[in-house]
């Protein structure tokens, strides 16, 4: 093997996405302890990355990658890590001209699943299938799960929240990247009335509105974070709380990342895409709730903005006395 001083990792998005490759990020800096460790991804998910003390440097676009490409070419990295492969990506990496590897997305695989509930898929996580974008350089999966570093400045004092929640609370992220992937307010309220515990609302600007809704229905045990918090102090939160309730989202990969007690709700996605909480070490302190066998589902690899069935049996068959009983 060639000797290794510089190394390129490429994930543009998003904070799920990001958060899922610590641990590859880990494992490099353990094979390669002096060597720079560089990251690109754009530039509203540095803070995701900020804290992290494996790597060297992050590097960020707005838009295009002819904003930094000049740079990246100046470096000589001596291997380049495509951890996102689409078409912008493998560019990059052809521009760069140097020596790469990347996974398999298993694109066909999840199209046959959506279309034709062919199921092909390996019971694999996508975290073990990044592992193979290193393979070149004898890199292994030690294992220990995700990372998520907050900076101090972002650490919350629970001081700082409503009285009511400074002994213990359950977090509950309540957002989403596509509808339906988020359950429902109706279920959501429903939920939250039957748990015997103050609980808080993560999620961001685009979900308060629906915190409010909850919150009115459900009285003081509820406190809305929706949109209060940047993504640091939201995974401070979440590190915080006794147990968590998500959606298929980021926020889910990072209460993995800090190994909490997961009730992970799954609508048009299945976890056999292999996004489930990454938890290796502890798999019993995840329980992912879904409605099994319908006929329409997956419906899609990454979601809707409406169903497109128009019944959402997929979310409004989730029982919620499962996620009560995992909670009370």
């Amino acid at each position: 093997m060639p000797q290794i001083n510089k190394i390129l990792l490429i994930r543009f998005s998003s904070i799920g996405d990001i958060v899922l490759t610590t641990p590859l990020i880990r494992c490099l800096r353990k094979q390669f302890p002096e060597a720079q460790i560089d990251y690109l991804c754009k530039k509203e998910y540095l803070p995701v990355l900020k804290g992290n003390p494996y790597i060297s440097q992050c590097i960020s676009i707005r838009n295009k990658v002819s904003e930094v490409i000049s740079q990246l070419k100046n470096e000589h990295y001596d291997f380049v890590v495509d951890l996102h492969k689409n078409y912008r990506s493998a560019l990059l990496t052809s521009q760069l001209r140097r020596p790469s590897g990347t996974f398999n997305k298993l694109n066909i695989k999840k199209w046959l699943l959506v279309n034709f509930r062919i199921h092909q898929l390996p019971e694999e996580h996508i975290v073990d299938r990044y592992f193979r974008a290193v393979q070149k350089l004898d890199v292994l999966n030690d294992m220990n799960g995700l990372d998520y570093f907050i900076p101090d400045a972002d650490e919350i004092d629970k001081m700082d929240l409503p009285p009511a929640h400074r002994n213990g609370y359950i977090g509950f992220a309540i957002g989403g990247m596509h509808k339906t992937k988020m359950l429902p307010i109706e279920k959501v309220i429903s939920v939250c009335k039957h748990i015997n515990k103050a609980l808080i609302l993560l999620g961001g600007k685009e979900d308060h509105a629906s915190g409010v809704k909850i919150q009115m229905a459900v009285g003081d045990k509820i406190f809305n974070a929706c949109g209060l918090y940047n993504i640091n102090q939201s995974a401070s939160l979440i590190r915080q709380a006794e147990k968590v309730i998500s959606n298929d989202t980021g926020l889910m990969h990072i209460a993995a990342a800090f190994n909490k007690h997961i009730i992970s709700i799954w609508g048009s996605t299945v976890p056999e895409f292999g996004m489930y909480p990454y938890m290796p070490q502890s798999p019993g302190r995840s329980n992912i709730i879904e409605v099994k066998n319908l006929s329409c589902r997956p419906c899609s690899k990454i979601g809707f903005a409406k169903c497109p069935k128009k019944h959402f049996k997929c979310m409004m068959e989730i029982p919620e006395e499962v996620i009560v009983k995992l909670l009370n």
